[in-house]
């Protein structure tokens, strides 16, 4: 996860629109927000999404 993946997530998470657990609406507002990095990191890494949720730490 880069740094802009991490501001991706941030910016969904910060604008309350979904449950940052209910993956595949995290991946549709993503898309439409064209956060096409962050939709691939959900699809190709999914673990590594729920653990940075769950605990804030940056996976490599």
């Amino acid at each position: 996860m880069n740094e802009k993946i991490r501001s991706q997530i941030m910016d969904i998470r910060d604008s309350g629109a979904v449950n940052m657990f209910s993956v595949h609406e995290v991946q549709r507002l993503a898309f439409e927000k064209d956060y096409h990095e962050l939709v691939l990191f959900i699809e190709e890494r999914k673990a590594d999404y729920v653990h940075f949720i769950l605990t804030g730490e940056m996976p490599k």
